[in-house]
């Protein structure tokens, strides 16, 4: 009877197979969270999901870290609010979003509808802040993690940003810690001196992992009017042009600590990706990159799994932290 297949259903099998198999060697766990896949979106370039959901299956993502969520709604700052640059692009949004409630309310229930983790990232002015957040979220059903950007400014210690000081990130960490049952992710702020330090910090507050790096604080000119070109002045720089110092900082990271750490900034194909889980990344988020292809975290999904299956790697573990030097 198999002789009587059609060739074209025969190929069709064996690409099913074929994906099926990579698809169970590219799962991942961090923290907890079961990933079928290393690939997530980075918060601040993927809406709530359902923006993207027109453009690619959402059910093929590891993840989808959200937009940032504060108490309350925020309007962000004044515009430009974007601006390219060489090699890379700079935002000055304002962390602009619909604030908990409205989310768990109005976005998560779209999200819940796909087999793909849920992360959530969120922030605070001050302590309390964070901690109530992450309360409401902890309370919430269909989210695996959160994500916590403490690379936000303390209204209570001078503006001072959480995630620069080793103390204040030690303190912020340990009361959200006790405010949430859920995987706690930290994503980590390169405008540091010695990021080590911070992660450590990060480690003996409670996390249970960490993302790393956040944008890099800059600026754009126009010469010609000679003003700034962003309406805040100064933005976050992403995109290729902070890959090399993301590559740095995670690596410095994983020989720090023993903590699952994902990798983020300037991920546009894969072998990017396979560059951050040769440094010690577990998994990897797709940040730039969507706004020039919406599909781009589908394909360098795909494409890891081509090259695992180029040089016969039968899991993540065995690349993460294999850098030859």
């Amino acid at each position: 009877m198999g002789r009587n297949i059609k060739k074209s259903q025969r190929v069709k099998v064996s690409e099913s197979q074929s994906k099926k198999q990579l698809q169970q060697d590219l799962s991942v766990n961090i923290a907890g969270i079961e990933l079928k896949n290393p690939v997530m979106t980075a918060s601040g370039t993927f809406g709530y999901g359902e923006e993207f959901a027109p453009y690619l299956d959402l059910n093929r993502l590891g993840a989808v870290a959200v937009k940032g969520l504060s108490l309350k709604p925020r309007q962000g700052n004044p515009p430009p609010r974007i601006v390219e640059t060489a090699a890379g692009m700079l935002n000055s949004i304002g962390l602009q979003n619909v604030g908990v409630e409205v989310f768990v309310e109005k976005k998560l229930p779209f999200l819940k509808k796909f087999d793909t983790k849920v992360i959530v990232n969120f922030f605070g002015d001050s302590i309390d802040e964070y901690c109530e957040v992450a309360k409401a979220l902890d309370a919430a059903e269909g989210i695996a993690g959160l994500e916590m950007n403490i690379s936000c400014p303390n209204k209570q210690e001078g503006w001072l940003e959480f995630g620069t000081n080793p103390e204040m990130t030690y303190r912020v960490i340990s009361a959200v810690r006790k405010s949430t049952k859920l995987p706690l992710i930290v994503k980590l702020s390169p405008n540091v001196t010695d990021i080590t330090l911070i992660a450590k910090a990060a480690a003996d507050a409670g996390a249970d992992a960490l993302s790393l790096i956040n944008t890099l604080s800059g600026m754009a000119v126009d010469a010609n009017t000679r003003r700034p070109k962003l309406g805040n002045i100064i933005g976050g720089l992403s995109g290729p042009a902070i890959k090399p110092v993301a590559l740095k900082m995670v690596w410095q990271v994983f020989k720090a600590v023993k903590l699952p750490l994902i990798g983020i900034g300037g991920i546009m194909t894969a072998e990017d990706a396979i560059e951050f889980m040769l440094v010690g990344a577990s998994a990897i988020q797709v940040g730039t990159a969507n706004f020039i292809d919406p599909q781009a975290s589908i394909k360098i999904s795909d494409g890891i799994g081509d090259y695992f299956k180029k040089n016969k790697i039968k899991s993540v573990k065995e690349i993460v932290g294999s850098l030859r030097v």
